[in-house]
């Protein structure tokens, strides 16, 4: 199905090529071919320890700060790879994350929000830094539940408040895709439907690839699914598709809760 896919490249954001990642002698990711399509959300599935997570920070070279870890293989954005000769800064602005915990930082709602803006001198005067703040918490549908209290402590907020304040925090620097690493996890229910609408709403101006280890999840948020085990891509099509009639038996397994 991938190069079905492949056939309409007009709309691909990144392409990942004959990918293997390393902690140290321990092969995590085993030789990845897979593409994301712009303006529509990815979902990675499959079961703990799979490298999921792992994959996923490959994509925004997360992993460069941790000792001994080894990759092969090209990740590209836009048809530039991002391993090349090129500022990983830049990188992670242009793809953003929001990890599977809230993680504001202990600072006031606005700072937490203007914080990225400043240090990539994105605003030229504090009526511009003002405005972008609030296009990113209306954004992340926040804003209203917020703006008579931008000045109190982030952390004052409720769990579901602060993945939308972390979701707006990524937001406010104008990213090509955000990475959503089970985003849901530590949510109640009704902040994790708030969530998932945000997503799909986010999906008209940015890519997203969301991991999750939620079937029902996966297959109502997403447009495509990629199937990891142990390291390896199993399937990767089109969700109805992967949800309705697998091609790998396993996949099957996996999805209807066989194992995993």
């Amino acid at each position: 199905m991938v190069d079905e896919i492949l056939q309409s490249k007009n709309d691909l954001k990144m392409q990942i090529k004959n990918l293997n990642f390393y902690y140290g002698t321990h092969q995590v990711l085993k030789n990845i071919n897979l593409i994301i399509k712009s303006n529509a959300i990815t979902a990675i599935i499959g079961p703990s320890g799979c490298g999921k997570t792992t994959f996923i920070r490959t994509l925004n070279r997360m992993n460069d700060i941790i000792l001994g870890t080894k990759i092969e293989g090209d990740i590209l954005l836009d048809n530039k790879n991002i391993y090349g000769d090129i500022d990983v800064v830049e990188i992670r602005r242009k793809i953003g994350m929001v990890f599977q915990r809230p993680n504001p930082f202990p600072k006031s709602i606005f700072e937490n929000i203007a914080y990225g803006l400043k240090i990539n001198n994105l605003t030229v005067n504090k009526g511009e830094l003002k405005e972008r703040v609030e296009v990113a918490l209306r954004d992340a549908a926040l804003w209203e539940e917020v703006k008579d209290r931008l000045n109190t402590p982030a952390l004052d907020l409720s769990g579901g408040q602060q993945q939308r304040l972390c979701i707006a925090r990524a937001l406010a620097v104008q990213p090509k895709v955000i990475l959503f690493d089970e985003p849901c996890s530590a949510l109640d229910p009704i902040a994790t439907s708030k969530i998932e609408e945000l997503i799909q709403k986010l999906k008209e101006r940015y890519t997203i690839v969301i991991v999750t280890h939620n079937m029902q999840q996966a297959a109502r948020a997403s447009d495509y699914t990629a199937f990891l085990m142990l390291g390896e891509l199993i399937e990767f099509d089109i969700t109805e598709k992967i949800f309705t009639t697998p091609t790998q038996k396993i996949t099957e397994d996996y999805i209807t809760g066989r194992f995993g």
